[in-house]
């Protein structure tokens, strides 16, 4: 008996992508700490300068000035770290970070805090502000256990420090500590944040560099990096701890020549004619500045806080609008090449840490002109931001995939 011909069998049915589930500015942390820590930065600044200047007839519940350095530190920078971390320990791990709900809850507690400083009780506005590091700190560090991700755990230990640092500023304020602790616990925080630059600018920056850059080949000794770190973490420890000048001072300018033989080592020439990469060059170039200048402010030569600005400003600043800008297009689903505006950007931030800087010590009669400028300038180079990428960041990728 003839057998019937088997049937061929049929191909099976592709299966769809899966759902893109809920809204896609809560799908993976760079999205709304972004928008927040820009718009921030936009409106922080120029409600400071009211405030100097006395057109502002309300304060926050602690000092101006403290206010205005507290939330620079802990309020902008550390969203944008947060936003990065959440993000890019997804990207190391290939395990899922906080989404919706979870990263909903991250967000209302740093908006919480920002606003809790216009009064609330000082001992709630305290407590919100403490909480959102350790609680980010926690959530990565078992997704680093879960992918046995070693090499990356040192991170959630600079966040519990920035805690450490947090919570002695608010105790300096409340009274608990003595007042001078306030000041020394920014200063830490500072440091904090620029070693947190030099970990993962070390990383990305001639990465990003020789991606672009056909047959460019970048040798940069491990021994090499791992003396600059220890040099530069300990020129902040000296300061913060009030060692004496000389030992400050030394460490520091040690500091500021191996940070400037790092960003040559990088040949960033190579990167005059790419936006996107010249602003984290440029940027960076501010940190060799600002150690210099710290090392200068202990001989007594320069004000101190033209340090903390060249490195506030210029190194953080710059390379916070640099990053946020690249990481926001790449996880879009976007060319990683900057549109004019991103470039007036870039150059607005930098001309405010230029401002900031240059005129207060070669011109003092013309600070408060300087400081207005300044103030323009980064609150306009963050407005530029928000308009271009608030609409983009509310929105499901290009390319449809999630995240």
């Amino acid at each position: 008996m003839n057998q019937p011909l088997p049937c061929p069998s049929r191909p099976a049915p592709a299966q769809a992508a899966p759902a893109l589930l809920g809204w896609p500015v809560l799908r993976l942390g760079f999205r709304p700490f972004y928008i927040g820590a820009a718009l921030l930065a936009c409106l922080s600044l120029p409600l400071w300068m009211g405030m100097f200047v006395g057109h502002v007839p309300f304060a926050p519940s602690l000092p101006p000035m403290l206010w205005h350095a507290h939330e620079m530190l802990f309020g902008f920078a550390a969203a944008v770290i947060v936003g990065f971390l959440l993000t890019a320990v997804k990207a190391w791990t290939g395990l899922p970070t906080p989404r919706g709900a979870p990263l909903g809850a991250l967000v209302l507690l740093w908006l919480a805090a920002r606003l809790a400083a216009f009064g609330a009780p000082y001992a709630v506005y305290a407590l919100l502000d403490v909480l959102l590091l350790p609680a980010v700190g926690v959530v990565l560090l078992r997704v680093l256990v879960a992918a046995r991700n070693k090499r990356n755990v040192p991170l959630i230990g600079l966040l519990l420090v920035m805690t450490a640092a947090n919570a002695a500023f608010h105790l300096s304020v409340m009274g608990a500590l003595d007042g001078a602790v306030a000041l020394s616990a920014l200063h830490a925080e500072l440091g904090l944040v620029i070693m947190v630059v030099c970990v993962i600018a070390g990383r990305v920056v001639p990465l990003f560099t020789k991606n672009v850059t056909p047959g460019l080949v970048l040798n940069i000794p491990r021994r090499f990096e791992l003396s600059l770190l220890a040099v530069t973490g300990a020129a902040f420890v000296l300061w913060v701890c009030g060692a004496p000048a000389w030992a400050t001072g030394v460490a520091a300018g040690a500091a500021a020549l191996l940070n400037g033989a790092r960003l040559a080592l990088w040949k960033p020439w190579v990167t005059l004619r790419r936006p996107i990469l010249w602003i984290l060059h440029l940027s960076y170039a501010w940190l060799p500045i600002g150690l210099a200048l710290l090392a200068l402010a202990q001989l007594g030569i320069v004000a101190p806080s033209l340090a903390v600005h060249a490195l506030g400003v210029g190194v953080i600043g710059g390379l916070i609008i640099g990053m946020v800008t690249r990481t926001a297009r790449g996880h879009t689903g976007r060319p990683l090449v900057a549109s004019r505006a991103e470039v007036l950007a870039y150059a607005m931030v930098l001309a405010a840490a230029l401002l900031r800087v240059a005129v207060p010590a070669a011109a003092p009669a013309a600070t408060m002109q300087a400081l207005l400028a300044a103030t323009c300038l980064w609150s306009g180079a963050f407005a530029i931001y928000l308009v271009i990428y608030t609409p983009w960041l509310m929105r499901t990728r290009l390319d449809g995939k999630d995240g």
